[in-house]
């Protein structure tokens, strides 16, 4: 019988970071770092993982749209799917009842992400590659046919897209053996979780400087005062050459993103992070105008790639930032991959959350390979949280991802921890009811 998916489950699991105020940002001041995590078996037992992040509440209802979708991936011949998984993600984005809660954006689709992500783990594990290595053994042909180019030839033409790739394709092996002796760039945002208190702030900033890092990220957003006084703390624990990103996590609008930031322009910040609403692309290339040369930054709540073209025709960002489970999955993402090295612009992916670093190094380190084949102004996202739950936990040294060598896209939790932090019933939460 010819092997086929069996089943696809999804579970709600929940981390309890809101009770040290780690994720903790002005719109989101007490997160628990959340997933709808998915795996997909086949009838030989074979497993594809991935998941869907949130941050707490909500989580049942990507849960629910996972469930949703599962019906078109179940029975679906194993080899067909890993032979096109672009035909999957097709598939999931454009059916016409589904569509209509979209489209190409929000719960649904990134509950087809997590589905697609999935896919790829199981085609990496297949392939006894890690997902980096197996996207970059593509030829330029494969890659682009992974990509749906129909709202994006006014920006980026499929021959356009080869061009891209066959260029990158020249130095692929020297590069290849770069990242596995060097790795790749990392920033953190470890010390800069807004409820962090100041000694807490400074002395993880110094941390920081000691383990490597070149640049730290700050929340910002919530009162003007705090962030001047927290800038200083941070600018005088790392000194004058280390670069302080701030984030604000869209809590302004644009008219207060220009007012608040020039307030901090005497700390030298590199980047204002969703300085506003994510669907505002003129008020992001305003913002832009009015506070060069600081960089703005965007794109973990960017809903698709049809938005980030939009962002990179206005001229609206310094730094894309790709995010493994906000878009349609891996095929979405090497789309706005390939986007961004038309445009010239740097990616600097978002990881703050769980499994997000986990996940999204292989797309950077895709794109360093054969995509972009550049590390100039690119570093990947790094949070101190929640690695332990991972079988294929990301490797940090010297303020750099070392590149996973394990199969697959490096999504597993572990059995135990899904069990312990299963929501609304694992132990880690009824102990707390209960209490």
């Amino acid at each position: 019988m010819t092997e086929h998916i069996s089943s696809v489950e999804t579970i709600d699991v929940r981390f309890p970071t809101s009770r040290h105020r780690d994720g903790s940002d002005a719109m989101n001041p007490f997160p628990d770092y959340s997933a709808a995590y998915v795996m997909l078996r086949t009838s030989t037992d074979a497993e594809g993982h991935g998941l869907v992040f949130t941050v707490g509440r909500g989580t049942e209802i990507e849960v629910a749209a996972v469930r949703s979708l599962a019906s078109m991936v179940v029975g679906q011949p194993v080899e067909e799917l890993l032979r096109d998984p672009g035909a999957l993600a097709r598939r999931l984005v454009g059916d016409s009842q589904i569509r209509w809660l979209g489209p190409e954006k929000g719960v649904v689709h990134m509950a087809a992400g997590g589905i697609v992500n999935a896919v790829w783990d199981l085609a990496a594990r297949r392939a006894g590659k890690p997902l980096w290595k197996l996207l970059a053994d593509f030829t330029p042909e494969q890659l682009v046919a992974q990509v749906d180019f129909r709202y994006l030839r006014d920006a980026l033409t499929q021959d356009e897209a080869l061009d891209l790739l066959r260029t990158a394709s020249a130095g692929r092996a020297e590069r290849e053996q770069r990242l596995l002796a060097d790795g790749y760039p990392a920033y953190t945002t470890t010390p800069g979780w807004l409820g962090y208190d100041d000694e807490k702030l400074a002395r993880l900033c110094k941390e920081a400087v000691a383990d490597g890092y070149d640049l730290i990220k700050l929340k910002v957003g919530a009162n003007l005062a705090d962030d001047v006084r927290r800038m200083a703390i941070a600018r005088a624990a790392v000194g004058p050459n280390t670069r302080i990103a701030v984030d604000a996590n869209q809590v302004w609008g644009v008219p207060d993103a220009i007012g608040w930031m020039g307030e901090l322009a005497d700390f030298n910040p590199y980047w204002i992070e969703e300085p506003t609403s994510p669907d505002d692309i003129l008020g992001h290339a305003a913002v832009r105008r009015a506070l060069a040369p600081i960089k703005v930054a965007t794109g973990e709540h960017v809903h698709n790639a049809v938005m980030f073209k939009q962002l990179l025709q206005a001229g609206a960002v310094d730094v894309v930032q790709i995010d493994a489970c906000r878009v349609g999955g891996v095929n979405e993402n090497i789309a706005i991959l390939l986007l961004a090295a038309k445009f010239s612009v740097p990616v600097c992916p978002h990881a703050g959350g769980v499994g997000l670093c986990e996940l999204v190094q292989h797309l950077a380190m895709f794109d360093f390979v054969a995509v972009s084949g550049s590390l100039d102004g690119r570093a990947i996202e790094y949070v101190d949280h929640l690695h332990e739950h991972f079988t294929d936990p990301v490797r940090i040294k010297g303020g750099r991802y070392l590149a996973p060598t394990a199969p697959g896209m490096s999504a597993q939790i572990h059995a135990e921890a899904l069990t312990a932090f299963h929501f609304p019933d694992g132990p880690q939460w009824s102990a707390v009811t209960e209490a």
